[in-house]
Protein backbone atom coordinates (compact mmCIF):
# COMPACT_ATOMS: atom_id res chain seq x y z
CA UNK A 1 0.00 0.00 0.00
CA UNK A 2 1.36 3.56 -0.59
CA UNK A 3 0.61 5.50 2.04
CA UNK A 4 0.56 8.61 -0.07
CA UNK A 5 -2.66 7.99 -1.62
CA UNK A 6 -6.28 8.16 -1.04
CA UNK A 7 -8.06 4.85 0.43
CA UNK A 8 -11.40 3.55 -0.97
CA UNK A 9 -13.22 1.51 1.74
CA UNK A 10 -15.97 -1.32 -0.32
CA UNK A 11 -18.50 -2.44 2.69
CA UNK A 12 -19.97 -5.21 2.15
CA UNK A 13 -23.03 -4.15 3.37
CA UNK A 14 -24.91 -7.88 3.08
CA UNK A 15 -22.46 -9.11 5.72
CA UNK A 16 -22.61 -6.38 8.13
CA UNK A 17 -26.17 -6.73 8.16
CA UNK A 18 -26.84 -10.31 8.67
CA UNK A 19 -24.25 -9.97 11.24
CA UNK A 20 -25.12 -7.43 13.53
CA UNK A 21 -29.32 -9.03 13.08
CA UNK A 22 -28.05 -12.42 14.22
CA UNK A 23 -25.68 -10.98 16.98
CA UNK A 24 -28.73 -9.49 19.10
CA UNK A 25 -31.39 -12.00 17.39
CA UNK A 26 -30.12 -14.76 19.35
CA UNK A 27 -30.83 -13.40 22.47
CA UNK A 28 -34.63 -12.50 22.04
CA UNK A 29 -34.20 -8.99 22.89
CA UNK A 30 -34.44 -6.98 19.56
CA UNK A 31 -34.18 -2.94 19.54
CA UNK A 32 -37.42 -1.34 18.36
CA UNK A 33 -39.07 1.60 17.02
CA UNK A 34 -42.10 3.04 18.64
CA UNK A 35 -44.13 1.49 15.67
CA UNK A 36 -42.48 -1.78 16.18
CA UNK A 37 -40.10 -2.08 13.51
CA UNK A 38 -37.13 -4.03 14.21
CA UNK A 39 -34.07 -1.85 13.74
CA UNK A 40 -31.41 -4.07 16.03
CA UNK A 41 -29.75 -5.01 12.47
CA UNK A 42 -29.76 -1.01 11.89
CA UNK A 43 -28.01 -0.15 15.11
CA UNK A 44 -25.40 -3.28 15.11
CA UNK A 45 -24.45 -2.28 11.17
CA UNK A 46 -23.44 1.23 12.55
CA UNK A 47 -21.29 0.18 15.14
CA UNK A 48 -19.77 -2.14 13.08
CA UNK A 49 -18.87 0.26 10.32
CA UNK A 50 -17.99 3.45 12.80
CA UNK A 51 -15.54 1.21 14.25
CA UNK A 52 -14.10 0.22 10.83
CA UNK A 53 -14.19 3.87 9.62
CA UNK A 54 -12.47 4.89 13.08
CA UNK A 55 -9.84 2.47 12.61
CA UNK A 56 -8.92 2.64 8.98
CA UNK A 57 -10.01 6.33 7.84
CA UNK A 58 -10.89 5.48 4.57
CA UNK A 59 -11.16 9.07 2.55
CA UNK A 60 -13.79 7.45 0.32
CA UNK A 61 -16.50 4.98 0.91
CA UNK A 62 -19.46 2.86 -0.86
CA UNK A 63 -21.54 0.27 0.50
CA UNK A 64 -22.36 -2.83 -1.73
CA UNK A 65 -25.61 -4.53 -1.51
CA UNK A 66 -27.10 -7.93 -3.27
CA UNK A 67 -30.77 -7.19 -4.90
CA UNK A 68 -32.16 -10.81 -5.33
CA UNK A 69 -31.43 -14.06 -4.90
CA UNK A 70 -31.64 -14.37 -8.76
CA UNK A 71 -27.92 -14.22 -10.32
CA UNK A 72 -25.99 -15.49 -13.17
CA UNK A 73 -24.71 -18.14 -10.57
CA UNK A 74 -28.08 -19.61 -9.61
CA UNK A 75 -28.22 -19.92 -13.98
CA UNK A 76 -25.69 -21.95 -14.08
CA UNK A 77 -26.25 -24.29 -11.35
CA UNK A 78 -30.15 -24.23 -10.01
CA UNK A 79 -28.71 -25.27 -6.38
CA UNK A 80 -26.68 -22.51 -5.92
CA UNK A 81 -27.19 -21.02 -2.51
CA UNK A 82 -30.72 -23.04 -2.53
CA UNK A 83 -30.31 -24.25 1.28
CA UNK A 84 -30.37 -20.59 2.24
CA UNK A 85 -33.54 -20.03 5.39
CA UNK A 86 -35.57 -17.60 4.41
CA UNK A 87 -34.79 -14.01 5.68
CA UNK A 88 -36.28 -13.35 8.93
CA UNK A 89 -39.26 -10.89 9.24
CA UNK A 90 -37.70 -8.58 11.69
CA UNK A 91 -34.88 -7.87 8.91
CA UNK A 92 -36.48 -7.43 5.94
CA UNK A 93 -37.55 -3.49 6.38
CA UNK A 94 -34.20 -3.18 7.97
CA UNK A 95 -32.01 -3.51 4.37
CA UNK A 96 -34.31 -0.22 3.29
CA UNK A 97 -33.28 1.44 6.39
CA UNK A 98 -30.09 0.65 6.45
CA UNK A 99 -29.75 2.09 2.59
CA UNK A 100 -31.41 5.21 3.86
CA UNK A 101 -28.51 5.64 6.63
CA UNK A 102 -25.97 5.60 3.93
CA UNK A 103 -27.69 8.07 2.31
CA UNK A 104 -28.22 10.30 5.32
CA UNK A 105 -23.76 9.90 5.66
CA UNK A 106 -23.71 10.60 1.63
CA UNK A 107 -22.42 6.82 0.80
CA UNK A 108 -23.37 5.50 -2.32
CA UNK A 109 -25.42 2.22 -2.53
CA UNK A 110 -23.92 -0.35 -5.15
CA UNK A 111 -25.63 -2.83 -6.75
CA UNK A 112 -26.69 -4.63 -9.99
CA UNK A 113 -29.45 -6.73 -10.79
CA UNK A 114 -28.11 -10.18 -11.55
CA UNK A 115 -24.93 -10.31 -9.55
CA UNK A 116 -23.83 -10.28 -5.98
CA UNK A 117 -22.34 -7.75 -3.48
CA UNK A 118 -19.11 -9.44 -4.08
CA UNK A 119 -19.18 -9.03 -7.62
CA UNK A 120 -19.86 -4.96 -7.29
CA UNK A 121 -17.01 -5.64 -4.75
CA UNK A 122 -15.10 -6.91 -7.17
CA UNK A 123 -15.38 -4.47 -9.92
CA UNK A 124 -14.73 -1.26 -8.09
CA UNK A 125 -11.80 -2.57 -6.28
CA UNK A 126 -10.30 -3.46 -9.44
CA UNK A 127 -11.59 -0.58 -11.31
CA UNK A 128 -10.19 1.94 -8.25
CA UNK A 129 -6.72 0.11 -7.47
CA UNK A 130 -4.52 1.77 -9.66
CA UNK A 131 -5.36 5.36 -7.81
CA UNK A 132 -6.60 4.14 -4.26
CA UNK A 133 -5.62 2.10 -1.68
CA UNK A 134 -8.61 -0.47 -1.01
CA UNK A 135 -9.87 -2.05 1.79
CA UNK A 136 -12.45 -4.41 2.06
CA UNK A 137 -14.89 -4.96 4.72
CA UNK A 138 -16.46 -8.09 5.22
CA UNK A 139 -16.72 -11.27 7.03
CA UNK A 140 -16.64 -13.03 4.04
CA UNK A 141 -13.78 -15.18 3.41
CA UNK A 142 -14.61 -15.71 -0.69
CA UNK A 143 -13.46 -12.22 -0.53
CA UNK A 144 -9.51 -13.29 -0.25
CA UNK A 145 -9.42 -13.70 -3.88
CA UNK A 146 -9.29 -9.66 -4.01
CA UNK A 147 -6.13 -9.60 -2.19
CA UNK A 148 -3.57 -7.38 -4.39
CA UNK A 149 -0.63 -5.03 -3.98
CA UNK A 150 -3.61 -1.89 -3.69
CA UNK A 151 -6.30 -4.05 -2.43
CA UNK A 152 -6.67 -5.23 1.19
CA UNK A 153 -9.26 -7.29 2.69
CA UNK A 154 -10.15 -7.00 5.96
CA UNK A 155 -12.13 -9.35 7.64
CA UNK A 156 -14.26 -9.15 10.79
CA UNK A 157 -13.63 -11.75 13.35
CA UNK A 158 -15.51 -12.50 16.01
CA UNK A 159 -16.08 -9.26 18.60
CA UNK A 160 -16.24 -5.71 18.04
CA UNK A 161 -13.13 -4.36 16.66
CA UNK A 162 -11.75 -7.83 15.71
CA UNK A 163 -10.05 -7.76 12.38
CA UNK A 164 -7.99 -9.81 10.03
CA UNK A 165 -6.50 -7.62 7.46
CA UNK A 166 -5.35 -9.60 4.72
CA UNK A 167 -2.00 -7.86 2.42
CA UNK A 168 -0.89 -10.75 0.07
CA UNK A 169 2.15 -11.12 2.24
CA UNK A 170 -0.20 -11.79 4.94
CA UNK A 171 -2.14 -14.68 3.40
CA UNK A 172 0.59 -15.80 1.98
CA UNK A 173 2.36 -16.12 5.30
CA UNK A 174 -0.93 -17.56 7.38
CA UNK A 175 -2.44 -20.05 4.04
CA UNK A 176 0.66 -20.22 2.11
CA UNK A 177 -1.85 -19.06 -1.35
CA UNK A 178 -2.15 -16.65 -3.43
CA UNK A 179 -5.36 -14.72 -4.05
CA UNK A 180 -5.82 -16.46 -7.73
CA UNK A 181 -5.16 -19.88 -5.58
CA UNK A 182 -8.15 -18.90 -3.06
CA UNK A 183 -10.10 -19.69 -5.83
CA UNK A 184 -8.71 -23.28 -6.94
CA UNK A 185 -9.02 -23.51 -3.26
CA UNK A 186 -12.96 -23.50 -3.45
CA UNK A 187 -12.97 -25.23 -6.68
CA UNK A 188 -11.86 -28.60 -4.70
CA UNK A 189 -13.75 -27.99 -1.36
CA UNK A 190 -16.93 -26.68 -2.73
CA UNK A 191 -19.02 -24.20 -0.23
CA UNK A 192 -21.69 -25.33 2.33
CA UNK A 193 -22.51 -21.96 2.90
CA UNK A 194 -23.54 -21.17 -1.23
CA UNK A 195 -24.27 -24.96 -1.57
CA UNK A 196 -22.11 -26.03 -4.15
CA UNK A 197 -20.04 -29.04 -3.67
CA UNK A 198 -16.67 -29.23 -5.34
CA UNK A 199 -15.21 -32.15 -5.37
CA UNK A 200 -17.26 -34.61 -2.88
CA UNK A 201 -15.21 -36.19 -0.07
CA UNK A 202 -12.60 -33.37 -0.44
CA UNK A 203 -12.18 -30.89 2.62
CA UNK A 204 -9.81 -28.19 3.37
CA UNK A 205 -7.43 -29.64 4.38
CA UNK A 206 -6.76 -31.73 1.22
CA UNK A 207 -7.65 -28.93 -1.28
CA UNK A 208 -4.96 -26.67 0.30
CA UNK A 209 -2.16 -28.67 0.48
CA UNK A 210 -3.23 -29.77 -2.81
CA UNK A 211 -3.29 -26.08 -4.00
CA UNK A 212 0.33 -25.64 -2.05
CA UNK A 213 2.03 -28.51 -4.00
CA UNK A 214 0.68 -28.51 -7.88
CA UNK A 215 -0.03 -24.08 -7.60
CA UNK A 216 -3.31 -24.81 -9.56
CA UNK A 217 -6.08 -26.47 -10.61
CA UNK A 218 -4.46 -27.17 -14.20
CA UNK A 219 -1.32 -28.39 -11.84
CA UNK A 220 -3.06 -30.56 -10.58
CA UNK A 221 -4.65 -32.44 -13.91
CA UNK A 222 -1.64 -32.43 -15.49
CA UNK A 223 -0.46 -34.78 -12.33
CA UNK A 224 -3.22 -36.86 -11.77
CA UNK A 225 -0.81 -39.83 -12.17
CA UNK A 226 1.31 -38.88 -8.86
CA UNK A 227 -1.84 -38.24 -6.60
CA UNK A 228 -2.95 -40.81 -4.12
CA UNK A 229 -5.29 -43.15 -5.76
CA UNK A 230 -8.39 -42.27 -3.29
CA UNK A 231 -7.69 -38.57 -4.36
CA UNK A 232 -7.06 -39.07 -8.14
CA UNK A 233 -10.80 -40.90 -8.26
CA UNK A 234 -12.56 -38.81 -6.52
CA UNK A 235 -11.14 -35.83 -8.65
CA UNK A 236 -11.68 -38.19 -11.87
CA UNK A 237 -15.59 -38.77 -10.44
CA UNK A 238 -16.10 -35.10 -10.27
CA UNK A 239 -13.94 -32.85 -12.76
CA UNK A 240 -17.03 -31.64 -14.09
CA UNK A 241 -18.22 -30.03 -10.67
CA UNK A 242 -14.75 -29.20 -9.86
CA UNK A 243 -15.15 -27.19 -12.86
CA UNK A 244 -18.24 -25.51 -12.50
CA UNK A 245 -17.57 -24.70 -8.82
CA UNK A 246 -14.46 -23.01 -9.78
CA UNK A 247 -16.71 -20.49 -11.96
CA UNK A 248 -19.06 -20.17 -8.96
CA UNK A 249 -16.35 -19.32 -6.55
CA UNK A 250 -14.77 -16.45 -8.90
CA UNK A 251 -16.01 -12.98 -8.13
CA UNK A 252 -16.74 -11.33 -11.26
CA UNK A 253 -14.58 -7.87 -11.70
CA UNK A 254 -16.69 -6.46 -14.99
CA UNK A 255 -19.60 -5.98 -13.16
CA UNK A 256 -21.54 -3.12 -15.25
CA UNK A 257 -21.25 -0.34 -12.74
CA UNK A 258 -22.56 2.89 -12.55
CA UNK A 259 -20.21 4.76 -9.88
CA UNK A 260 -18.30 7.92 -9.60
CA UNK A 261 -15.27 8.23 -7.38
CA UNK A 262 -16.33 11.93 -6.48
CA UNK A 263 -19.50 10.50 -5.23
CA UNK A 264 -17.72 8.43 -2.37
CA UNK A 265 -15.93 11.24 -1.05
CA UNK A 266 -16.83 10.91 3.07
CA UNK A 267 -17.44 14.04 4.15
CA UNK A 268 -20.85 13.26 5.97
CA UNK A 269 -23.14 16.19 6.90
CA UNK A 270 -24.03 16.10 10.58
CA UNK A 271 -27.20 17.45 9.95
CA UNK A 272 -28.44 14.50 7.57
CA UNK A 273 -26.86 12.32 9.75
CA UNK A 274 -29.05 13.65 12.84
CA UNK A 275 -32.35 13.81 11.30
CA UNK A 276 -31.98 9.76 10.04
CA UNK A 277 -31.46 8.86 13.47
CA UNK A 278 -33.78 11.05 15.17
CA UNK A 279 -36.17 9.28 12.63
CA UNK A 280 -34.79 5.97 13.57
CA UNK A 281 -35.60 7.18 17.46
CA UNK A 282 -31.43 6.49 17.80
CA UNK A 283 -30.50 9.70 19.36
CA UNK A 284 -27.86 8.04 21.35
CA UNK A 285 -26.04 6.89 18.07
CA UNK A 286 -25.30 10.75 17.15
CA UNK A 287 -23.72 10.89 20.21
CA UNK A 288 -21.68 7.48 19.54
CA UNK A 289 -20.35 9.06 16.01
CA UNK A 290 -19.24 12.08 17.54
CA UNK A 291 -21.65 14.17 16.11
CA UNK A 292 -23.10 16.42 18.22
CA UNK A 293 -23.21 19.95 18.22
Amino acid sequence: MNEQRPSLLLVDGMALLFRAYYATAYGGSIRRMQDGTATNAVFGFMRYFWDAVQRFEPTHIACCWDLSSKTFRSEQFTDYKANRPECPDDLVPQFQLIRDVMDSFGIPNISREGYEADDCIGTLARQYREQFNVMVLTGDQDMLQLVHEYTKVIIMKKGQGNYAVYSPDYLMEERQLTSEQVIDVKALMGDPSDNYPGVRGIGEKTAMKLIQQYGSIEGILENLSELAKGVRTKIEADIEMMHLSRSLARIECDVPLQCEIESCLFEPNRDQVGTMFERLEMKNMISYLGMTS
